[in-house]
């Protein structure tokens, strides 16, 4: 963790405006508090001198004065501060969502969505520490000491030189502590994010685990992360609390080697009253903003350790995009398409080679974990082949605008789950200028059975699976309805009774005949029935020594 991370200025514009007016405002407190000691040391100087009260109240007044314009700087400080790190949030979670939209729902973070909502909501407003705190002290902690030294060093060269020399001890304990803080603060927020994640999981499961008597277990595992993420925040506060010790312990005896040398001369009538008394009350003051930093940096470790995740998801390269115009599909050809991955020993699908045509339904059949969604995928754009290619018409799919190939598309899931609404809102989905007959004619073909002003709460809780599925259906229906030519079907009838199948199938052959691209993953019989073309994928052949190699590594 840099004290100003370059990255924060490169993502988020409003932080270079936030330091310029830090820099103004920094410059004006290191000029009212050396006013306030010069201020401070002639009116006791002058009482002590007999010079009478009319000198010591103008003083008087003038420090009145300069405290008040510190409170008002103070003030204005922390209200720009809490703007800038308002406007830095935002602009964070902005790039963040639109960053993790460019990089597709396949982006390897998926399945983290615990650790990913932390990061862009707790993990960004942790940076209010850092903005409102730790960065303008420390733009007063580079500019005040200079400001003092300035003054001091021609005031009393003795004094001067003992700040110069025992100054810059407090960065170098600063620097020392801060390596142990930003280990112990990176290891609390892999705390946070994995208990984020796994209380996500345990919620959504939380009905299956019930059924099957395991949920006490998962209770005692979120007892036993919770604890491990209470003993990681003990253990930065208490190394917060030394360093505090460490960093005043320091600065105390510094200045106090400051006043044993202003003293000896003082009694020895080498240094005038006020010349003693503004050094000695300025020493402190150049102290002050380094012990801060210290204090501060601590306070926003959080937001730094949760800003390296956000930079590390932004500067996660996004995939290659095409730019081409989509042309009409009268064809889609795939030709010997080969995915890896990176959890897997082996490729799937390996070679997959088929052509799509009017007319014709494709099934594509084989065991579990053969390729065929991870297929879809690559047609959606989801997933670059590692090898192989498509092709739409004669234009190769990667030379094509991924947003404008998917208007052409509509597609069904493995997995569908529709967003919160009313049931004609998730239908409509597909095309969202579609009419209300349109609706409704879409959920016919789909056999859907529910009202379509019943309302769907989040991860489509209040209709049961099998309407989940016929719900997605009639939004693809619907989008094939409103021109879209290509049909991509990820296990369509999932679930559904033998009757609903029927009236599926019936409106899938009938789309194909009315000349439109249909193309299924499939396992179960009648889907495959109805297939005109039947692609059988494998995964790639297994080597027995690698299969033993990667047996180990696990």
């Amino acid at each position: 963790m840099r004290p100003l991370d370059p990255r924060l200025l490169r993502y988020a514009r409003a932080t270079a405006t936030h330091l310029g007016v830090l820099v103004a405002l920094g410059a004006a407190t290191a000029g009212l508090v050396i006013a306030q000691a010069w201020l401070v040391s002639g009116a006791i100087a002058a009482g002590f001198a007999g010079d009478g009260f009319g000198a010591v109240r103008d003083a008087v007044l003038l420090l009145a004065a300069v405290v008040a314009g510190r409170v008002l700087v103070a003030w204005l400080g922390e209200a720009a501060a809490y703007r800038a790190s308002a406007a830095v949030k935002s602009q964070l979670r902005r790039r963040l969502l639109a960053h993790a939209l460019t990089l597709g729902p396949r982006w390897p973070a998926r399945g983290r969505t615990g650790e990913t909502a932390a990061l862009a909501t707790r993990g960004v407003d942790a940076l209010d520490g850092y903005f409102a705190k730790y960065l303008p002290q420390l733009v007063l902690a580079v500019i005040v000491p200079v400001a003092i030294l300035v003054v001091v060093l021609p005031a009393d060269l003795l004094a001067g030189v003992t700040i110069i020399v025992t100054l810059p001890l407090i960065p170098v304990f600063m620097a020392l502590i801060g390596m142990a803080t930003q280990a112990r603060t990176r290891r609390r927020w892999r705390a946070l994010a994995t208990l984020s994640h796994h209380f996500l999981d345990v919620v959504a499961g939380l009905p299956t685990l019930k059924v099957f008597g395991r949920a006490k277990a998962q209770a005692d595992n979120i007892a036993r992360i919770t604890a491990e993420y209470r003993r990681a925040t003990l253990g930065t506060l208490k190394l917060a609390f030394v360093s505090s010790l460490a960093l005043e312990l320091l600065a105390t005896l510094s200045v106090a080697l400051v006043a044993v040398g202003i003293g000896l001369r003082l009694v020895s009538g080498g240094l005038d009253l006020r010349t003693a008394l503004l050094v000695l009350i300025l020493a402190p003051e150049a102290y002050l903003p380094l012990r801060l930093v210290g204090q501060h940096f601590h306070a926003s470790a959080d937001g730094l350790a949760a800003a390296e995740e956000v930079f590390a998801v932004l500067e996660t390269p996004a995939p290659v995009r095409g730019t081409r115009p989509a042309p009409v599909p009268s064809r889609v050809s795939v030709q010997g398409v080969t995915v890896a991955h990176p959890e897997r020993p082996v490729p799937a699908p390996y070679e997959a080679a088929f052509e799509l045509v009017p007319g014709r339904i494709t099934a594509l059949a084989g065991p579990s974990g053969s390729g065929k969604s991870t297929l879809l995928d690559v047609l959606l754009g989801f997933v670059a082949p590692d090898a192989g290619r498509v092709r739409i018409n004669d234009v190769d799919l990667a030379e094509l605008d991924p947003d404008a190939w998917r208007t052409k598309l509509a597609w069904v899931p493995q997995d569908p789950r529709p967003l919160p609404g009313t049931v004609a809102d998730a239908i409509r989905l597909g095309a969202p200028e579609a009419s209300d007959a349109s609706v409704r004619t879409a959920a016919a073909k789909a056999a859907l059975d529910v009202p379509l002003d019943r309302e769907i709460t989040e991860d489509g809780h209040g209709v049961s699976a099998g309407q989940r599925r016929r719900i997605a259906l009639a939004r693809a229906f619907l989008r094939a309805d409103a021109g879209a030519p290509v049909l991509l079907l990820d296990e369509p009838t999932s679930g559904l009774d033998a009757d609903t199948e029927t009236q599926i199938l019936a409106a899938l052959r009938a789309y194909a005949d009315a000349g439109h691209l249909v193309l299924l993953a499939a396992h179960r019989p009648a889907l495959l029935s109805i297939a005109d073309d039947v692609v059988e994928l494998t995964a790639a052949p297994v080597d027995a020594d690698e299969a033993r190699r990667e047996a180990v590594r696990s």
